[in-house]
């Protein structure tokens, strides 16, 4: 029952351990994970469970690299905001001030059958960018016009870079008026060309120097490092008849190489001992080993709920699509804010912040409680399983003080 400094029950954590072996990896529902608690700056619970390469029996090690998909927004959104840091742009800022091809957007109104573009009732700014405000879209959802137009743009075209995205999604129609909406979207991926154009250089670089350098993430990047290649996980997607089918073989993947679209949204490699790095920095208020990211009044400010007029994604949220659920959500600049634990359903502290990947990873700060987790696997599509809800619980409860 030992607690230390982090005042968490090391035997209850061990709950953890055997909740995802007995209803996770020894049924085959997922290869393998990997789970970090910390508290206090200090790793409580640590733990490989699995297979990182069921084809080739490589097991869970604490190195092992993941893709991390939609956990590069955060990290997109922190290297955006320094640069708003540095006095470049302003969050009210129209985002064709810096990408002039945003001048011309239209907005998509459906009357019944009929469908007519209109006048913005005033431009996207940076902060819709930031907040998924933007009337921007995924595409998923192919009974929307606006969508089923993305699915024609051939918006995942993999030789695209961060202009030519950026120039394909301005000429297609919003799905609602900038700023009144919540509707999870590409609109990171426009960040990361805003810092490419504000910064004057290629997006990956302007990372490396500006967060992963600072913080000592080593194997984060868009290219799985050459040395790291072993250490690379496999893709798993969930088959239609249960259990796992292959969807991204390590020793083939795209990610072995440069691609020409360095994504905003969803183009990372990590591992949890870099994303780490990084989560320990925004619980410390920006600032880690001496490095400083952001200022903290900076990061308070990208907690705090900007949806409109303060609500909940139950209450602005089109589509059902994101990497939370709604009740008791709200979200600030680049992930999702708890607001409300009980409307929520989950034991968590309001200004809990956090955010996941398709591959059904996904992490949490919590300032109030100093914590720290991480979770990674990879199983496509996220909302296989409720491991978050499953996760709050199961931390929650080895909490002794």
């Amino acid at each position: 029952m030992g607690t230390g400094a982090t005042a968490l029950d090391t035997e209850r954590l061990e709950r953890i351990t055997g909740h995802l072996m007995e209803r996770y990896v020894r049924p085959g529902e997922i290869a393998g994970c990997q789970v970090l608690v910390a508290r206090k700056g200090q790793v409580a619970y640590s733990r490989c469970l699995g297979l990182a390469d069921r084809e080739r029996g490589t097991p869970v090690r604490e190195d092992t690299v993941w893709r991390i998909y939609s956990m590069t927004k955060p990290i997109t959104s922190v290297a955006l905001m320094a640069l708003y840091e540095q006095g470049r742009f302003r969050l009210t800022d129209p985002v064709h001030r810096f990408l002039p091809e945003w001048g011309e957007v239209r907005v998509c109104v459906t009357e019944g059958e009929t469908i007519r573009l209109v006048e913005p009732e005033r431009p996207v700014t940076v902060r819709d960018l930031l907040t998924h405000t933007s009337g921007l879209s995924y595409g998923m959802e192919p009974e929307h016009p606006v969508d089923r137009l993305y699915a024609e743009a051939g918006l995942r075209d993999p030789s695209m870079t961060l202009a030519e995205l950026s120039r394909r999604l301005a000429s297609l129609p919003l799905a609602f008026q900038p700023g009144t909406r919540w509707r999870y979207s590409l609109a990171t991926d426009v960040c990361g060309r805003l810092v490419e154009v504000l910064a004057d250089r290629p997006f990956g670089e302007y990372l490396q120097a500006t967060i992963f350098e600072p913080l000592g993430m080593v194997d984060t990047g868009f290219v799985v490092p050459a040395g790291a290649r072993s250490r690379f996980a496999a893709g798993y997607q969930r088959a239609p008849e249960g259990g796992l089918r292959l969807l991204d073989d390590p020793a083939t993947s795209p990610y072995l190489t440069a691609r020409a679209l360095e994504s905003g949204g969803g183009g990372l490699v990590s591992t949890v001992p870099d994303y780490l790095r990084f989560c320990e920095m925004l619980r410390r208020g920006g600032e880690l080993d001496g490095e400083r990211i952001l200022g903290p009044r900076t990061l308070a400010f990208m907690f705090r709920n900007h949806l409109p007029g303060g609500a909940s994604l139950s209450h602005v949220a089109l589509g059902a699509f994101g990497e939370t659920r709604f009740p008791g959500v709200g979200f600030g600049l680049g992930l999702a804010v708890l607001l409300d634990p009980v409307e929520a359903g989950c034991i968590g502290s309001p200004g809990e912040v956090f955010w996941g990947g398709a591959a059904s990873t996904l992490f949490w700060v919590d300032p109030l409680e100093e914590l720290v987790v991480i979770f990674m696997t990879q199983l496509m599509p996220s909302g296989t399983f409720d491991f978050r809800g499953q996760l709050h619980q199961l931390v929650h409860q080895a909490i002794v003080g």
